[in-house]
């Protein structure tokens, strides 16, 4: 049963070697006739995605982290933690000062990675708990397929035991969710890349260590708050978008409040610059160095009021009023003192972990995850190159699985060929997002262990919190409805990229 316009089954004994390449140039010709003009920029990047159903008009309190969720910053920021963090190493830890020779690379790692702190090995996994090849590095240069196997015992997978907590912090395993961590992961890379060129030996444990405690420093002791507070024009991205998402909430009788770890004076500069000197009159609460996840998980911390210059007061913490500002606490007594329950509130934060784990799964608290990389990830898919290489590897891939029948030596060189063609395509859409670790949301094929967790964590998920003037205070999201693999011969997929035929439909019925 041939689908319709397709070349006949070759006779037995035929050259199938003809009839496969005929198939192929057929399914080319198909992909490329069907791909319309402005099939691309399909996707706007300041949309809004849904995971899950949710009515804004059912949300009554929308609650907000400050850095990377209210406050986006420059990436300059980046090279400034990266530099500080590397004088840190060599002045105080006494790391050698060759090290000063590196500088930060911006687009070098990308969020979600894992580290294997005894292998020195930055990768990418996937959802299944396997490494996607050709992302493992060590230093700055990549390490051989065959040497990762090897590294863990002829497999590409890491079993469950070793890849994290459910805060993605392993025995072994450290991943990073932060968008703050971009500057740790290239110095741990520089560092390692220094000690191998040179070939100097190094305790795997130490240098993680170091690394995370020079990089703790730059946040814990202020420095970078400073640098931010020294110039806020520089650094704070989209400010006056976020006065008029907030702005707007109120007008619409929201209730807002602010969790976040920052200090009060920090937080208090930014949000005048952004949303101007009375921007607390917006806010019911302002939560300041909540010492989140703890904040969600652990009731010792009682909440302590801060007066207007910052300075703390002694005083029980009986109500929590509009207006004043306070530190630490735990969502136990927030909930307890505000009444503010399941899903009438929406969270918004940028860690998935540390902002929105427990408030989904614990709380039933809606949340709303912030993304900046979907915006430029989202102008990549919508050119011409990458819609035409994905479009043209799913129809190789479907080709490959119906033509794997023919086993002559012939048709075994053709169908090698055409894995290898798909392998190629396969990296190069890879580079298009990130010539070392690819997409944060895809490896390859599978969705990574960051597009699991995000799925898991977030109800709905943007590129920044301005996405949200593009909708209604009622609007209502709903996810699309995507094909289980055992529905999606019925999608006909190549509709979602311009193909209006869905090759071997047909002959799939007479499978047996």
């Amino acid at each position: 049963g041939a689908a319709p316009g397709c070349q006949p089954l070759p006779a037995e004994g035929a050259d199938t070697k003809t009839y496969l390449w005929a198939r192929y140039h057929e399914m080319k010709k198909l992909v490329y006739d069907l791909l319309p003009p402005g099939v691309c920029n399909l996707l706007n990047p300041a949309a809004i995605y849904a995971n899950n159903e949710i009515s804004l008009g059912d949300v009554e309190i929308y609650g907000f982290d400050y850095d990377y969720t209210l406050a986006q910053y420059s990436n300059l920021l980046h090279s400034m933690i990266f530099n500080t963090a590397r004088d840190i190493l060599i002045e105080q830890f006494k790391y050698p000062e060759g090290l000063g020779k590196y500088d930060y690379i911006p687009g070098f790692a990308i969020r979600g990675l894992h580290y294997d702190v005894q292998k020195s090995l930055l990768m990418k996994i996937d959802a299944f708990h396997y490494v996607q090849l050709g992302t493992a590095y060590r230093g700055l240069k990549p390490v051989p397929d065959e040497e990762v196997i090897e590294l863990y015992g002829g497999t590409q997978h890491i079993p469950l035991y070793q890849m994290s907590d459910f805060y993605g912090k392993g025995p072994s395993l450290k991943q990073f969710m932060d968008i703050f961590s971009l500057p740790e992961m290239t110095l741990l890379s520089s560092v390692i890349d220094y000690f191998i060129t040179h070939g100097i030996e190094f305790d795997q444990v130490h240098l993680y260590k170091d690394i995370s405690d020079a990089i703790r420093d730059v946040h814990v002791k202020g420095v970078m708050y400073k640098w931010i507070e020294k110039d806020l024009e520089q650094y704070i991205l989209h400010g006056d978008e976020i006065y008029a998402v907030l702005n707007r909430l109120v007008n619409h009788k929201k209730k807002l409040f602010l969790i976040t770890n920052s200090p009060f004076s920090f937080v208090d500069k930014g949000m005048k610059h952004m949303v101007g000197k009375n921007w607390r009159d917006l806010f019911d609460m302002v939560i300041v160095q909540a010492d989140k996840p703890n904040f969600f998980t652990d009731r010792r911390k009682p909440f302590r009021k801060l007066d207007d210059k910052g300075s703390l007061q002694w005083d029980k913490i009986n109500q929590l009023e509009k207006g004043k500002i306070y530190k630490e606490g735990n969502l136990f007594d927030f909930l307890r003192l505000t009444g503010w329950r399941g899903s009438k509130v929406l969270y918004f934060g940028d860690h998935l972990y540390s902002d929105l784990a427990d408030l989904m799964l614990r709380h039933g608290w809606r949340t709303g995850a912030i993304v900046p990389e979907l915006e430029t990830e989202i102008r990549i898919i919508n050119t011409e190159q990458y819609m035409h290489s994905l479009t043209w590897q799913q129809a190789l891939t479907g080709l490959l699985e119906r033509m794997q029948m023919y086993q002559d030596a012939e048709s075994k060189q053709v169908l090698l060929e055409w894995m290898k063609e798909r392998q190629e395509i396969r990296s190069l859409t890879k580079n298009l997002f990130n010539p070392q670790f690819g997409s944060i949301f895809r490896t390859f094929h599978n969705p990574t262990y960051f597009s699991r967790r995000l799925v898991r964590f977030s109800d709905i998920y943007m590129a920044s919190i301005s996405c949200l003037l593009n909708y209604d205070v009622n609007f209502t999201f709903y996810p699309r409805r995507t094909p289980l693999q055992h529905e999606a011969p019925l999608w006909m997929d190549q509709l979602c990229t311009g193909c209006m035929k869905t090759p071997f439909l047909e002959e799939m019925v007479h499978i047996r």
